[in-house]
């Protein structure tokens, strides 16, 4: 480091913004070269199913395709006989993902790829990368929503490939959005729809490990030591604000459970942690809290205070009848939590000051 970014504050701030630009561009011309690659696998993809309509090769057809792109482009490693059968899947997948001009014959040279243009809601598969789009093939089968929800939530939270791969086998789309709530009620137009989304019935907590006969503190402790895997099955925009959350109501202390802020729907979200069954007395407890967020953390530029109680099960009607007395914005959620390790392991989780201490050196 020069002896001039060291004494002039300037220089080292138009140091920094050179560095940034450059990693900014470095990001953009990544995404760049991989649209223009997933394009290209698309449109052999299309080439390869054209190709199948006029020979009758069967699965030859791919390791001869393969055999002649290796001998023309023997530095290039993506025309392996698999990959090429991913590319056809790609194609018969999201045949609609480029609104294409009227062509003529198969492999025209001037059959090209429109860059720009009318678009379509299925360009976001070229947006994240191959080995990305291979999992979600394999994983959705003919379920294109299904494909397209994974394809949108990879490029929103980011998700690796590993993330992706345990969402999908978590059955994440089948239960986005399926908790009990009153949400459409209490929360206003796009918010309550926002605030459906981020809830799904049931929460998967196989990330856990406990005994068969846990109880409530040993739960809460759980998920907070694995708060990042919570974080992961919350859902989208989730933040971390603490647990034991004190507030007072009236000349009464209360502790709320589990504290979050979602950074989609603009709110605080205070949640319950049931080991047992629901019970409808649950949601006096919770509306409490969360009036007293609303009072006491809240500012102009939140939205309301929404609740959830995570429980072991419910009776749903017994929960809609619960949600529909209560004038807050509320939700009902079950978990599953298959995972469990023998009794002999009781009492070895961490304690809440040793979770506190690893979670402030993180």
């Amino acid at each position: 480091m020069s002896k001039l970014i060291k004494i002039d504050e300037n220089y080292k701030r138009w140091i920094e913004d050179v560095s940034g630009r450059f990693r900014a561009g470095q990001i953009k011309a990544a995404m760049k070269v991989n649209d223009e690659m997933l394009r290209f696998y698309w449109s052999l993809g299309r080439d390869i199913e054209k190709l199948k309509g006029l020979f009758s090769w069967g699965e030859d057809l791919y390791s001869t395709i393969s055999k002649d792109l290796t001998e023309l482009l023997p530095d290039v490693k993506s025309f392996s006989s698999r990959n090429l059968r991913y590319m056809n899947s790609f194609y018969n997948f999201y045949p609609d993902a480029i609104i294409l001009p009227q062509v003529g014959a198969i492999l025209e040279t001037n059959d090209k790829l429109p860059q720009t243009g009318a678009k379509t809601q299925e360009e976001i598969i070229f947006l994240i990368p191959w080995g990305h789009n291979k999992v979600i093939l394999d994983k959705c089968k003919d379920n294109k929503d299904k494909a397209l929800f994974f394809a949108n939530k990879t490029l929103e939270n980011n998700w690796s490939r590993s993330v992706l791969l345990n969402s999908l086998e978590t059955d994440l789309y089948e239960r986005q959005g399926k908790a009990i709530t009153n949400f459409t009620q209490t929360l206003p137009g796009i918010q309550g729809d926002l605030a459906q989304a981020i809830t799904k019935d049931p929460y998967n907590f196989d990330f856990l490990t406990l005994h068969e006969k846990y109880n409530e503190k040993e739960l809460k402790d759980a998920l907070i030591d694995k708060v990042q895997s919570f974080l992961l099955e919350l859902g989208t925009g989730f933040a971390y604000m603490g647990r034991e959350i004190r507030i007072k109501v009236g000349q009464k202390e209360k502790f709320i459970d589990l504290l979050f802020y979602n950074t989609r729907v603009h709110c605080y979200v205070v949640v319950e942690v049931k080991a047992g069954e629901f019970d409808s007395t649950n949601m006096g407890q919770l509306g409490t809290y969360v009036v007293a967020v609303n009072h006491q953390m809240k500012t102009d530029y939140d939205n309301p205070t929404i609740g959830l109680i995570v429980c072991k099960g419910m009776d749903r009607v017994e929960a809609q009848y619960a949600l529909e007395a209560s004038t807050q914005p509320l939700g009902v959620s079950s978990y599953e939590l298959s995972k469990l390790v023998p009794e002999e392991f009781k009492g070895s989780l961490p304690t809440i000051e040793e979770i506190e201490e690893e979670l402030s050196e993180e």
